[in-house]
């Protein structure tokens, strides 16, 4: 076969491969190699141009996802540019065409000329890309009501790892023509064939983005379940097909103070049943962290609460006045304060105090840095505060602050660990941390995993989560889409420590490295240019994921021999 002949920019100048060495998240993985392509027949060329030089691909969109699988050490693809961010809707439809690197944001601001939107709404929608979303199968504040992405993905264009283009579409056969599905072939037969053990191994939680969906493939027998939540390591996503909902009449919410967490699980109860959009969780350890830049009302609020509820009702003007008057009727008698307001601008007043937290989060300097370790475990509902007890306890035995949050309708939390990186000794604290947390996870029927996706951050979990017979069925189905192992390797699915090519390590030394390594803070952090460096802090300062870092490698003039 002829060798790839490449005409969109590639970059392997130390610059150009710092800007991307960083994504949301724990970890620094100055890459080999960058490529922007702008056209799927570009990036097919520089697929191809990867398997020639054995060099595995990392896609990545925003880089906002924390699970670590935007980062590594082969050839980062960089999708933002791809179909140049084009969103096309049909109202008639409801389905929205968004190319790769459209975010949310432009998903939505195309949908709303039509009074229609997203269904689903990540704290990320304004930065993550159409991809990026289905790559981690993401979620959000309205997951309660409308779940993760999955069920709003009508169809996805990918590009194989063999270089073939592939179309999916809810209830419509794949071609047979691509290669990749012609493999796929016997491993489905073989994981329908064992469709109980899937049932019995996959965890009873109301969200999980670990591993691949053998679960939710096998009740649609849509293939591109399977890709939904992939992180990339199937198949590169080039447009999604998003199914769209009407924009709700009218919105109302609801602030509820709770003393303790039997009072927090009797709200839970009683909100649940009512059907709202979204059911959040501010822990104490959350309010504690905040109260310094609250009025001085709520901050009284937020020293003497247990928990904060943050809950939001849409529809039809009616039904959201009957929701919250529901609400509060039963939850006053029962809880320490509850605060209703309706329409756009209450609600922004009530839902201020989750937001007080990321300016100070960002703003941390070394001695309480946060870092995103154990920020994604998702547990049944019914045995939630048993996991909150866990979060608690286990950092603060160990000396670290945790400031926990998250969606409590569906007993998902996220967590910000908040080491002294000063301290000696403090990155094996934290690997203490991870190992105890994900622990408690396992041992509680949850998964480590509600919608962030695995990563590399948590891919030594999914054997300990689904056992060696779903993680053969998991390795059945990487090989099928990717023989060459070529796609985002040591994503979902751990590799061994050694290079390509290089012999297998023997002694002590040949043990899997902790996840919690390769950080991008501490002793050991890869050396970049110190511009770069404070770039990309700013960007995870300002949460300004859109930024371009092409632009940022190039503010300092590079000479033309140092690109390639």
């Amino acid at each position: 076969m002829a060798a790839a002949v490449l005409t969109t920019p590639l970059r392997s100048d130390l610059r150009a491969r710092a800007a991307y060495a960083e994504g949301a998240g724990i970890y620094r993985i100055l890459p080999g190699a960058v490529a922007t392509p702008v056209t799927t027949d570009e990036l097919i060329r520089v697929l191809g141009w990867a398997r020639e030089q054995g060099m595995p691909v990392i896609p990545r969109g925003a880089g906002s996802a924390m699970g670590g699988g935007n980062v590594g050490d082969g050839l980062v693809i960089d999708l933002c540019r791809l179909g140049e961010r084009r969103v096309t809707v049909d109202p008639r439809s409801g389905l929205a065409r968004a190319a790769a690197g459209a975010t949310g944001a432009m998903v939505n601001a195309a949908a709303a000329r039509h009074r229609l939107r997203l269904a689903t709404n990540p704290s990320s929608l304004p930065f993550a890309t159409s991809a990026g979303l289905v790559s981690t199968n993401a979620a959000g504040a309205r997951s309660y009501r409308n779940g993760s992405v999955r069920r709003w993905v009508h169809g996805l264009d990918l590009v194989t790892a063999d270089g073939e283009r592939l179309e999916l579409r809810r209830g419509l056969p794949p071609s047979g023509a691509v290669a990749a599905v012609r493999r796929f072939e016997p491993t489905a037969r073989k994981i329908r064939a064992a469709a109980h053990v899937v049932r019995l191994r996959f965890p009873e939680t109301r969200k999980n983005s670990s591993g691949y969906a053998l679960d939710a493939w096998l009740a649609s027998g849509d293939l591109l379940d399977l890709f939904i939540g992939a992180e990339g390591t199937l198949g590169l996503v080039t447009e999604v097909h998003w199914n769209l909902e009407p924009v709700p009449e009218a919105r109302g919410g609801l602030r509820v103070a709770v003393l303790d967490d039997g009072e927090l699980m009797y709200a839970l109860g009683v909100l649940r049943a009512l059907k709202p959009s979204s059911i959040e969780l501010l822990d104490r350890t959350f309010l504690r962290f905040v109260a310094g830049e609250l009025s001085d009302a709520t901050a009284h609020l937020a020293l003497r609460a247990g928990a904060l509820l943050l809950v939001e009702f849409e529809g039809l003007p009616d039904q959201v006045h009957e929701g919250l008057r529901a609400a509060r009727g039963r939850l006053a008698p029962h809880v320490y304060e509850v605060t209703a307001g309706y329409g756009e601008a209450a609600i922004e007043a009530l839902w201020a105090i989750r937001h007080a937290a990321s300016p100070i989060l960002a703003g941390l300097g070394l001695e309480r840095r946060s870092l995103q370790v154990i920020e994604d475990g998702c547990v049944p509902v019914e045995i939630l505060p048993r996991y909150l007890a866990a979060l608690r306890t286990i950092p603060e035995r160990h000396g670290v602050e945790a400031v926990i949050f998250g969606h409590a309708g569906d007993g998902h939390l996220h967590v910000n660990l908040l080491p002294d990186t000063t301290r000696r000794g403090w990155e094996e604290t934290v690997r203490t941390i991870y190992d105890e947390v994900s622990a408690v996870q396992l041992a509680l029927g949850g998964t480590p995993t509600g919608e962030h996706g695995d990563g590399r951050l948590r891919a030594g979990l999914v054997e300990r989560l689904y056992g060696r017979e779903i993680v053969e069925m998991f390795r059945a189905v990487k090989h099928a889409f990717d023989p060459g192992l070529l796609l985002n390797p040591g994503i979902i699915l751990p590799e061994p420590r050694e290079p390509r090519g290089e012999p297998p390590v023997v002694g002590p030394e040949s043990r899997e490295e902790h996840p919690v390594s390769r950080l991008k803070v501490g002793a050991a952090a890869a050396e970049l240019p110190a511009d770069i460096a404070a770039a990309l802090r700013e960007i995870e300062q300002r949460g300004n994921w859109n930024a371009d870092r092409m632009e940022i490698a190039d503010r300092q003039t590079v000479r033309p021999s140092d690109r390639q």
